[in-house]
């Protein structure tokens, strides 16, 4: 017979699981399967990935969960909660610190994300570690965590960090949680879902990013290294020199396109 401990690993484990499939999943079905023709015109690479690098892109990311589940169930749910800072009840902190420690957490993330990013391309790190998720030339949102065990291990790093350093409602954590996997399905999408004038407004395009940055950077294998914002590739010069010409060019063909159709 299992025990309460035992059970509570594997609910973890299946939420962890049905995350990445609410997301990814509906996100590939709606884009690659039912809508297809429909959104064919806000593709970013104008091709279709193999059935190869979709099996590839699923095996890696159920690993992924099972890897992303253990660590929250040992941050939030084992013994090693008590050594976090961890709090359930709300009226502990303000409403208005609950808030800010969501947009903290999403800052420490993207810093974390980017120059653990700009190491693991490091060619000696590279190929044991980073190299299975380039396997996604084209990527879908199935790619979204697909990751090798060991570069699993380094983006799940950034949870210990943010529950060891900041004060944190565990409601805080799912929502950050939840912007994560909504952004890195976005990121992966292969489809660019802002308009051109986007890249017109130079305060949010130099905030943030966009589907095409981090398409190119699988497209191409090096620039673009940043996460939810371009802040941080703007300030490192590592954004990809046609960037801004590459966004532009997708969102012309997607506006001649809608142009043609009516």
């Amino acid at each position: 017979m299992l025990n309460n401990r035992t059970v509570e690993l594997w609910q973890v484990l299946l939420s962890s699981s049905l995350r990445y499939i609410i997301f990814s999943g509906s996100a590939y079905t709606l884009f690659y399967v039912w809508k297809k023709r429909d959104w064919l015109r806000f593709k970013i690479q104008e091709r279709f990935p193999g059935s190869s690098s979709i099996r590839t892109e699923l095996l890696y990311s159920f690993s992924t969960t099972m890897i992303f589940g253990s660590v929250i169930y040992a941050l939030l749910f084992s013994s090693f909660r008590k050594y976090t800072s961890l709090y359930d009840d709300i009226h502990e902190h303000s409403v208005a610190y609950f808030l800010l420690s969501v947009v903290v957490s999403v800052l420490i993330h993207d810093t974390y994300f980017f120059w653990t990013h700009r190491l693991m391309h490091w060619q000696k790190i590279f190929p044991y570690v980073h190299r299975v998720h380039h396997k996604s030339h084209n990527p879908t949102p199935l790619a979204a965590f697909s990751f090798h065990p060991l570069e699993a291990i380094i983006e799940i790093g950034v949870l210990p960090l943010i529950l060891f350093t900041l004060p944190i409602h565990s409601a805080a954590v799912a929502l950050f949680g939840l912007y994560m996997i909504v952004m890195n399905v976005l990121g992966h999408l292969g489809y660019e879902l802002y308009p051109e004038r986007f890249m017109k407004n130079r305060l949010l395009s130099r905030l943030l990013n966009t589907s095409t940055h981090h398409n190119m950077h699988h497209h191409y294998g090096k620039g673009n290294y940043g996460l939810y914002f371009n802040i941080w590739d703007r300030l490192m010069n590592t954004n990809h020199s046609q960037y801004e010409e590459e966004f532009l060019n997708v969102t012309h063909r997607t506006k001649a396109l809608e142009e043609k159709g009516t």
